[in-house]
C-alpha cells in the first residue's frame, strides 16, 4: 500500500491537442510516457446520486484503477476550498491482482458502481517538468501537472506560473478541473 501527498492542477484545453503538442515540441518537450487509464468509481449503496451534491458523492468514492498492467484500489482525500481550489490532496493505493475480483469485493462490502472513466494519456517532459495530456473518452482534453519538490514545484502557485509560461491554449479560469465531477454529472443526466 502506498500513500502519496502532492498537489496538482488540471486545466481544460481550449483547442485540439495537436496545437498543444506543437507548442510543447517547439519548446523542446519530449514524450516520456504513454498509457491508458480506466477508472471505475464506487460509492456506498445508501448514497442516492440524484439527491446529493456531486462533490460529496465523489468524496465517498473508491476507485478501481487499471493503468498498463498495474491494477490498484484508490481512495483520494482532497481538501477543497469554497472556490473549488484543491488546497491539498492525499492518495492511498493498494495493489490488486484482478479487476473483476476487486469489483465483486467492493460490491460485497456495500458499494455500488456509479461510473467508468477511460482516458489515453501522454506525458511530455522537460527539465523535470512533466505535463500529462489527458484525452478523456467522450469527454474533455485536459492537462495535469503535479508538484514535485525536487524540481522546485512545491506549491499550486508554482504550478500555475510554470504552465502559464508555456502559453498553451488552456482555460485559465479554472486550474482545478475535476474530471470525476464532470463525468459524474454527465452520468446522472443520462440516468434521468
Amino acid at each position: 500500500m502506498s500513500v502519496e501527498k502532492n498537489n496538482e492542477i488540471t486545466v481544460k484545453v481550449n483547442k485540439d491537442f495537436d496545437e498543444v503538442i506543437k507548442i510543447l515540441i517547439n519548446s523542446e518537450f519530449k514524450i516520456t510516457d504513454e498509457f491508458s487509464c480506466e477508472d471505475t468509481y464506487f460509492v456506498p449503496k445508501e448514497i442516492d446520486i440524484n439527491k446529493m451534491p456531486i462533490r460529496d458523492i465523489i468524496k465517498n468514492a473508491v476507485i478501481i484503477r487499471s493503468v498498463r498492467k498495474d491494477k490498484v484500489l484508490v481512495f483520494k482525500k482532497k481538501e477543497i476550498d469554497k472556490d473549488g481550489n484543491i488546497i491539498s490532496q492525499e492518495k492511498i493505493e493498494c495493489d490488486i491482482l484482478n479487476i473483476e475480483d476487486a469489483k465483486k469485493f467492493i460490491k460485497a462490502i456495500g458499494y455500488k458502481e456509479i461510473m467508468e472513466i477511460a482516458e489515453e494519456d501522454v506525458c511530455y517532459s522537460k527539465n523535470g517538468l512533466a505535463l500529462i495530456l489527458k484525452n478523456i473518452r467522450n469527454g474533455d482534453n485536459l492537462i495535469e501537472v503535479e508538484t514535485k519538490e525536487k524540481e522546485g514545484l512545491k506549491t499550486i502557485e508554482d504550478l500555475k506560473k510554470k504552465i502559464l509560461e508555456l502559453n498553451l491554449p488552456i482555460d485559465t479560469s479554472n486550474f482545478f478541473v475535476k474530471k470525476a465531477e464532470i463525468e459524474l454529472e454527465k452520468a446522472i443526466k443520462r440516468l434521468k
